[in-house]
């Protein structure tokens, strides 16, 4: 049976006609202007440091800017640090009268290509709390040094009780000897943590119960950690971090051989940097697969700026002024008293956690912002992604209102309701956040774009040949066109672009299907 043309048209693909000269059914006869790729990464806006703190504001624009680094970087990691002194010890009611309770922690994620000084920005921020850590370690050493020779003293006396007691003709009273046992026992210190780097969360469990305000876990890289989630063994790691992202329960672990171990109050921050290639990967493969539990939307404090468009060398001393002041905030709110700042808890015997509200200037602002975006989140055109990611935002903003009120007003000795400045600040936090967050899901959001873009470079870079096919194509396993099914919509998209073009070639005497090939636009190449 001869191969009919015409049957093209019946099948919606579209007249043709076979070249003479290999049997290829051409579409057209002359080759259009090929039209742009799709842009790259979206624009993000440059961070402004008047959303930081006042009382931080200098010393963190001085880290960034004798590194000559993203002021974005050092930034996020100062808010986030915040958070982590800051805990349970406060939190922030965002309603007038309801109960609604936002305790501060925050996940930050810096991205950024090897060498952008992400590393030694989040080093350089965190060297408060490095500080404070230094400083209880010391005052733990000190502390087990006096309680073990306290404990060779009550030895002695329990001795000397038990010895009385078991005396001939001895008046044994069994309720007094209890109770000058009990007044013996000393217990053993605990020493006060604010970072830790790679623990179990079994041990991590341990750690918030002798800490319940809640501890930082700081990864230089975070691949680990989310890597680490995925092994055989630690299925139950993630839901112990949903929960400690919200940090106002508690968690329990119930194991065969361990027992159970009962985490009171689960709160937990998380910091780490990451390069663009392992965060698109995880993503696509997170989105793709079934492990969408909203893990990777906690990151709210996420950046991902641009590199600076000018470096200069800038060498000179650290502003020491800035920097005790930005020590003398962390210290103050790792100390503060709840009760003096005029915080409410109608049950502090019960574990309540004290918190804040707005003022009425402030609260009325909050009110409409959060109108806005529940409207938003409900009529939509925004990716699945994108809205699940700033859903989480009705907490953000709080908790963002919330910390730079406490860093600029308790070191001062005052505090009150949280004012109407921090909470515009707050939201324009939230502006700000929300580009880079796009940012960092286009890889999910615009995967065609960014798959055309990809093979739209090749193609111009000669790697693929004229008369290539979709087979060509994915054999490669280039980034996003490893699956055929995102070979043949990108193929589709570059055919709109005007940079190739899809042929059949006839099939031979013996009979077979068409072979699909495609031929590239000579105009794409300068």
């Amino acid at each position: 049976m001869e191969f009919d043309p015409n049957l093209l048209e019946q099948a919606g693909i579209g007249l043709g006609r076979v070249d003479d000269n290999d049997g290829a059914i051409d579409f057209g006869h002359s080759w259009p202007e090929p039209q742009p790729l799709p842009s790259g990464l979206p624009s993000v806006p440059l961070f402004d440091e008047y959303l930081l703190p006042e009382s931080l504001r200098p010393w963190v624009t001085d880290i960034a800017e004798r590194a000559q680094a993203p002021l974005d970087f050092a930034a996020s990691g100062a808010l986030v640090a915040l958070t982590a002194s800051i805990g349970q010890r406060l939190g922030i009611r965002p309603k007038r009268h309801d109960d609604w309770l936002v305790v501060p922690n925050l996940w930050g994620l810096i991205v950024g290509p090897p060498g952008f000084l992400k590393s030694p920005m989040l080093h350089e921020v965190l060297k408060p709390l490095v500080h404070l850590e230094a400083r209880a370690r010391q005052d733990h050493e000190t502390a087990v040094a006096q309680y073990e020779l306290r404990q060779q003293v009550t030895l002695a006396e329990r001795k000397k009780l038990l010895n009385n007691a078991a005396r001939p003709k001895a008046e044994l009273n069994s309720d007094k000897l209890m109770d000058d046992l009990r007044r013996l026992e000393v217990k053993a210190p605990v020493e006060q943590r604010y970072i830790v780097n790679d623990p179990t969360v079994e041990k991590l469990g341990e750690i918030l119960n002798q800490n319940p305000q809640g501890v930082l876990l700081f990864r230089d890289e975070i691949t680990g950690f989310l890597a680490n989630m995925e092994r055989a063994g630690h299925e139950n790691d993630r839901a112990f971090y949903l929960e400690a992202w919200n940090g106002t329960g508690g968690y329990v672990y119930d194991r065969i051989g361990r027992g159970t171990l009962r985490i009171e109050a689960a709160c937990a921050s998380i910091l780490g940097a990451i390069t663009p290639g392992p965060l698109g990967a995880y993503l696509r493969e997170t989105f793709s697969g079934q492990r969408d539990d909203g893990l990777i939307q906690r990151f709210q404090v996420s950046v991902y700026p641009d590199a600076p468009a000018i470096w200069r060398n800038v060498d000179r001393r650290p502003h020491s002024d800035a920097k005790n002041r930005a020590y003398e905030v962390f210290e103050s709110l790792v100390a503060l008293n709840p009760i003096a700042l005029g915080a409410e808890n109608p049950n502090p015997g019960d574990g309540e956690v004290w918190c804040l509200r707005f003022d009425d200037e402030a609260q009325d602002f909050f009110n409409c912002w959060r109108n806005d975006l529940e409207a938003r989140l409900r009529n939509s055109d925004e990716h699945a992604v994108m809205l699940a990611h700033l859903a989480k935002y009705r907490s953000l903003m709080p908790t963002l209102a919330l910390i730079l009120h406490l860093a600029d007003f308790v070191a001062r000795g005052y505090c009150g309701p949280v004012a109407l400045e921090s909470a515009r600040r707050a939201a324009a936090l939230c502006d700000y956040l929300q580009e880079h967050a796009r940012r960092i899901y286009h890889s999910v959001v615009a995967q065609v774009d960014i798959a055309t873009r990809l093979l739209g470079d090749k193609i111009r870079a000669r790697k693929l040949a004229d008369h290539f096919t979709a087979r060509d194509v994915y054999r490669h396993e280039w980034t996003g066109l490893t699956d055929q099914r995102d070979v043949a919509r990108t193929l589709d998209s570059l055919t709109e672009l005007h940079w190739i073009r899809l042929e059949l070639t006839a099939p031979t005497a013996a009979g077979g299907r068409p072979m699909v090939r495609y031929r590239i636009n000579p105009r794409v190449w300068p």
